[in-house]
């Protein structure tokens, strides 16, 4: 996928400030600002695509992205979110030489995606002290992230990782109502959909979810 990149000006050096200036210095604001370029998306857009080779590292401004991954039938499994201030360990992991994404990303909802230039990774990380612990403390909750889907999908039955999927969602989209096929749902956990059908009509029974004609709603969160 190509992107078409938009420089910073004053706005996205405001918003940029006032989003992050707990997190890094005013310096390395300003470094980003120089260097860096942010786009805005649409829900359902490919940010990376498997193969692709990664030349910059995304990090979430506004917004919230799903990072996949996909067999050799193309079955994709759901390993974690994006939100505000996120990065992913994928990228940062291969940060250090040229390479090619692993995994697939797509935007859950709207979002504004600031991209870093891959090369000033390491220039950063002995320049300043806040970016070093950005980056290790990132891709230590990223890994652990990661670690929690593979137990989910070893340990736990199809309801339990269904019902945690759909909580996991209305926390991440922050929307009570979920717009979602059970087609989508079985895409994503790796399942079909007879099965995820079966298990939504299930936790509707036990009064954990209420599912509409176009809509599915979790009690927990009403």
């Amino acid at each position: 996928m190509t992107t078409t990149f938009t420089p910073f000006n004053v706005s996205c050096y405001n918003k940029l400030h006032e989003k992050f200036q707990f997190l890094f210095e005013p310096e390395l604001i300003n470094e980003i600002c120089k260097t860096g370029m942010v786009k805005t998306y649409k829900e359902g857009s490919v940010l990376m695509e498997i193969g692709q080779t990664l030349s910059h590292m995304p990090l979430v401004i506004t917004g919230s992205v799903k990072v996949m991954k996909e067999d050799k039938e193309g079955n994709e499994l759901l390993l974690y979110y994006l939100e505000l201030g996120d990065t992913c360990a994928v990228t940062l992991s291969c940060c250090t030489k040229p390479s090619k994404s692993t995994i697939k990303a797509i935007t859950e909802s709207d979002a504004e995606i600031l991209f870093i230039p891959v090369e000033k990774m390491e220039e950063w990380m002995v320049k300043f002290k806040t970016w070093r612990g950005f980056v290790l403390d990132s891709y230590n909750v990223r890994m652990n992230e990661m670690l929690d889907a593979i137990d989910n999908l070893a340990f736990n039955n199809m309801e339990e990782r269904l019902y945690k999927y759909l909580r996991d969602k209305v926390m991440i989209t922050k929307e009570s109502k979920l717009h979602i096929t059970h087609f989508q749902i079985a895409n994503e956990l790796h399942s079909s959909r007879v099965v995820i059908s079966r298990l939504m009509k299930k936790l509707e029974n036990e009064g954990l979810v209420i599912q509409h004609r176009n809509y599915v709603e979790v009690k927990e969160f009403m």
